[in-house]
């Protein structure tokens, strides 16, 4: 089933985009009692507590969200260079430099049974469901940054406040979303938007049932059981442990091939090894490469995956201590064997990547960029300069959110001592532990950044420029960076748009370092062989009719 969107801009007139809908009522087999339950073992299932993509915002929320929630536009996740297609709307088109136009696909029933309609679209982006009304601002703690905080404590009907700052960022120039009819929004922007379509389409502009939000007892009452329109509805979330999903047979998109879909945490890669092996679960994700031969050694195991649209990075805080230096901070570029750990931890099965973009942004790519170079001697020199004198620099690390996680630290860390740095290295236990300054001494970290759209701005600017995760916690500035990042973000001249985020990584990966980029993420996942599923480039898990089956199965 393929639904392949077109362009058409014909002199002087609006740009339309256009496409196939799906039958709105497709045939529907009686639902049968042997459709499977099927068990997928997780290190994570998501960061906060919450189930709302405009707060968990991460690699693992990106995984189950995709069974939850749809937004109005999509991509083929399954396809390399994720092109567009219609989910939610059927069509859209550019009505002048601020608005774009979407038609609402016909027939949607979200979970509690109501049907989609304009409403439930400006609902989603409205203030009140980001907490920006004046009066849930004033209910807010103040002082409150970007994933400082679990959300088990909120109380009531107010967000907490890191939902209105994760939307700022995610929509920086987005004025309105108006209803034009039942079926029909409108998205207007304060400003010339080049990305609007793109933020449409990414993950954290899915919708929601607005008579659903309105229902739940509270904020957090609705995050840990929301409403979407995706095939599978949340039946039971506990936090760190479970998320069970049951079938949603009023599907806009045909009857799902699964009856329950568990995802159960299970931290330890040997155990999820194991019960993948033994029949306890039909899938297991983050595979590290060592032990995918163990697994397809085994008769009715098969491993899928490769790298995604998500890099691994060394995260710097430039006002502590020796960081503060510029001179510090390109040693640490320059001290990475990059290529070793992905020869040593990879087996080659993912590559180092050219700076923090991705093939797939097209004439945004910055042909000829490259990461710093391996160059120990130089990093050396780089401190001598500096006039480093050997006080302890922190480097945190949780323990292997990420494949090969800790390995990758202690690579690094030795290879940081190797040059004649102190590492204080530091095992955390979440998020919070990672991000906190209280201490003072706050100095490298792990991170990931991914792209869910096909531009810059799904990246660097999200993640680094003003209101991205980085600035947001204090680690790092540069005038002229953010300077360039307004360009990048607001201009429609691409020429230009180009020049800035190039002269960006020149700043942020060169001349001031704010981060260094590893190297591409990749995740593998272990099933059983006679499950045919294709993986995602985008992370997440797609179990609809079209990307589901047992072989043998009808």
């Amino acid at each position: 089933m393929t639904l392949l969107s077109t362009l058409t801009k014909a002199p002087g007139a609006a740009l339309l985009v256009a496409a196939l809908a799906l039958p709105l009522s497709l045939s529907r087999p009686a639902l049968a009692d042997d459709r499977p339950e099927i068990t997928v073992a997780v290190q994570d299932i998501v960061t906060s507590g919450a189930l709302d993509v405009m707060r968990e915002r991460s690699n693992v929320g990106a995984r189950v969200f995709f069974s939850i929630y749809e937004s109005l536009i999509d991509f083929e996740r399954q396809e390399q260079d994720l092109p567009q297609k219609p989910m939610l709307a059927t069509e859209w088109r550019q009505v002048d430099d601020l608005t774009v136009e979407l038609t609402l696909r016909e027939g949607v029933v979200f979970h509690n049974g109501d049907t989609l309609d304009a409403d439930d679209v400006v609902f989603t982006f409205s203030p009140e469901r980001f907490g920006m009304l004046p009066e849930q601002m004033a209910a807010q703690e103040d002082g409150k940054q970007l994933f400082t905080s679990n959300v088990s404590g909120v109380q009531g009907k107010v967000p907490p406040p890191e939902v209105a700052a994760i939307y700022q960022r995610s929509w920086p120039l987005l004025d309105r979303v108006e209803k034009v009819d039942d079926m029909t929004v409108r998205f207007i922007t304060t400003q010339p938007d080049p990305t609007l379509i793109g933020r449409i389409s990414r993950y954290g502009s899915e919708i929601y049932s607005e008579q659903g939000y309105r229902a739940a007892e509270s904020w957090l009452a609705h995050a840990q059981k929301p409403v979407g329109t995706g095939p599978y509805k949340v039946v039971r979330f506990e936090d760190d442990t479970i998320l069970e999903l049951e079938a949603h047979d009023d599907y806009w998109g045909g009857t799902p091939p699964i009856k329950k879909l568990t995802f159960l945490v299970v931290p330890e890669v040997a155990s999820r090894v194991n019960g993948l092996l033994s029949g306890e679960y039909d899938f297991i994700t983050d595979v590290p490469p060592d032990q995918i031969d163990l697994i397809e050694r085994e008769a009715g195991f098969h491993v899928v995956g490769g790298p995604i649209t998500n890099h691994r990075l060394m995260v710097f805080d430039k006002n502590n201590g020796a960081m503060q230096n510029p001179l510090v901070r390109r040693a640490i570029t320059h001290a990475i064997p990059r290529e070793a750990i992905v020869d040593a931890l990879w087996g080659g099965r993912t590559r180092v990547p050219a700076g923090l973009q991705w093939e797939y942004y097209g004439d945004m790519f910055i042909d000829g960029w490259d990461v710093p170079e391996y160059n120990p001697e130089l990093a050396k020199e780089l401190l001598e300069e500096a006039g480093y004198d050997g006080e302890p620099i922190q480097f945190r690390v949780l323990n292997n959110y990420y494949t090969n996680q800790v390995s990758t630290a202690q690579i690094s860390a030795e290879s940081l001592r190797q040059i004649g740095i102190n590492v204080d290295f530091q095992m955390k236990e979440n998020w919070q532990q990672i991000t906190d300054p209280s201490d003072g001494k706050r100095a490298i970290r792990d991170w990931s950044n991914s792209a869910p759209f096909p531009d810059p701005v799904a990246s660097i600017v999200n993640q680094h420029c003003q209101n991205g995760g980085q600035q947001q916690t204090g680690e790092w500035t540069n005038e002229e960076f953010n300077e360039n990042c307004l360009i990048l973000e607001r201009s429609m001249d691409q020429d230009a748009r180009k020049t800035a985020f190039a002269r960006m990584l020149e700043i942020i990966e060169r001349e001031d370092p704010g981060y260094t980029v590893l190297h591409q993420n990749a995740i593998f996942y272990g099933k059983r062989q006679d499950i045919e599923w294709d993986w995602s480039g985008l992370q997440s898990m797609d179990f609809r009719s079209e990307n589901f089956r047992i072989k043998g199965m009808q």
